[in-house]
């Protein structure tokens, strides 16, 4: 176990062990530009090109352990980015045939995370999609939980929708990373956690 893990174990953001299993056996830096694998280790964010970055650890840990990813769950993870937390998810939820839909609106991102995932025998519970992610992803909904990896203004109506009752959300809303669960088809249970920064969630404007 690297000591990074060994560290968000002890101060207490790992604390599933489906999930710190996934955090041992999906290597960060398989998901990381070549120049920069060496800062792998790092707890912070590093670039990945297009402005955008792939997360601290500290950051994903304390997401995914929010969202409470299960074996078996269908999951919409948005801005995808790198495919580490695709790869994170798929790792769990393919335990029963779980599904993970990445969706990325940079296309040569989209490519990179498909590329990084496929160093693994995950294939089978993750499909990338390049599309605008506030919109969600409505052919495969509805989702038992949605992952947000980029900043929004405020929680789209259409994952609201798209997502089954007794489903979470877990989403970045300017500096604190929000927890949604839904109670029934128009009731959500809201949960803040400040503190947070991450890059914009990306808009299509135009469609």
């Amino acid at each position: 176990m690297s000591e990074l893990i060994k560290k968000l174990i002890k101060e207490g953001w790992l604390k599933t062990p489906e999930i710190i299993e996934a955090f041992q056996k999906i290597k960060r830096a398989d998901f990381m530009p070549e120049e920069i694998k060496g800062f792998a280790e790092l707890n912070e964010p590093l670039s990945i090109g297009y402005e955008q970055t792939i997360s601290q650890p500290l950051t994903v840990a304390f997401m995914l352990e929010l969202l409470e990813p299960k074996a078996g769950d269908k999951i919409l993870d948005i801005g995808s980015g790198s495919g580490w937390t695709t790869a994170l998810l798929s790792y769990v939820v393919s335990r029963k045939k779980g599904k993970v839909i990445a969706i990325e609106i940079i296309p040569e991102l989209k490519e990179f995370g498909k590329k990084n995932l496929s160093k693994y025998p995950l294939k089978d519970s993750a499909q990338f999609i390049c599309a605008d992610g506030s919109k969600g992803y409505e052919k495969e909904a509805p989702y038992d939980k949605i992952l947000a990896s980029a900043a929004a203004r405020e929680l789209p109506q259409a994952w609201k929708d798209q997502l089954k009752v007794g489903g979470r959300i877990v989403v970045p809303i300017e500096s604190s990373i929000w927890l949604f669960i839904k109670k029934s088809n128009d009731e959500f249970v809201e949960h803040e956690h400040p503190g947070f920064t991450f890059v914009p969630l990306i808009i299509d404007r135009a469609s």
